[in-house]
């Protein structure tokens, strides 16, 4: 892009900070394009689009950051969902391979943990996959002992775009919209966030950077390192400081 077109919100106005949420697929991993190669070889052996493997624009406008469900009905919509669902989950097995063997953090995610962990901020993972993804992929990680819950999109009443898994999320940490901010990187788990009432910080790993800023982020970075996100820390830490200071 020629300019930054980033509103530059403040997260300021979040202290005193409680919690903070971390979507899992393409935000503490960059999982997409193991999915991606899953989802081609499961679909070229049923021979789906003439038998060319579906581009990477593809992905990204039908599958990345959806459900299960929205997913099967992207790809299969004349087909039951059953049936569809079906070829989701032999994707899923594929995906746990790959994922087991290659499976990278986000630049700088582990500095952006520590932050938290100093903090002792309240954190929860809150993602649109399959728990079984979900607790591999935080396993492979290092992060089980990082998240105090894990919220799954399918085991709540409905899954990303809509809100509640963050709100589900809210209850079970107890904490406030008001207080807490979100790391997203697609632009359905951005709307969710945005729909819950809760500030996002969109990590555009994959997805084009103007559709998460159309979902309502407030932030945009390009990952855990990107100077823009060290600098919110530290305009939220100095607040934090003021805070205390004004209620000593």
């Amino acid at each position: 892009m020629a300019s930054d077109p980033t509103p530059e919100r403040s997260l300021t106005k979040l202290v005193p900070l409680e919690a903070i949420f971390f979507d899992i697929d393409g935000t503490l991993c960059d999982s997409d394009p193991l999915h991606h190669i899953a989802y081609q070889d499961v679909l070229s052996e049923i021979g789906y689009n003439n038998g060319v493997p579906i581009d990477e624009e593809f992905f990204i406008n039908n599958i990345a950051g959806r459900s299960d469900e929205e997913a099967a009905k992207n790809l299969f919509p004349d087909w039951d969902l059953e049936k569809g669902l079906e070829i989701i989950n032999k994707k899923d097995v594929r995906y746990r391979v790959l994922a087991s063997q290659n499976l990278e953090p986000v630049k700088g995610l582990y500095d952006v943990i520590k932050w938290v962990r100093e903090r002792g901020l309240k954190r929860a993972a809150v993602t649109n996959a399959p728990r079984i993804n979900a607790e591999l992929m935080i396993s492979k990680l290092g992060l089980s002992d990082f998240f105090q819950v894990v919220i799954i999109g399918s085991e709540c009443e409905r899954s990303k775009p809509f809100p509640d898994p963050y709100l589900t999320a809210l209850k079970e940490m107890n904490v406030s919209p008001d207080h807490t901010f979100i790391f997203e990187d697609s632009p359905s788990g951005i709307r969710a966030g945005v729909a819950a009432g809760i500030p996002v910080i969109g990590v555009a790993t994959r997805n084009p950077e103007n559709s998460l800023l159309e979902a309502g982020a407030t932030l945009l970075v390009k990952d855990y390192s990107d100077p823009k996100l060290w600098s919110a820390l530290q305009e939220l830490d100095s607040a934090e400081a003021k805070l205390k200071e004004k209620n000593a």
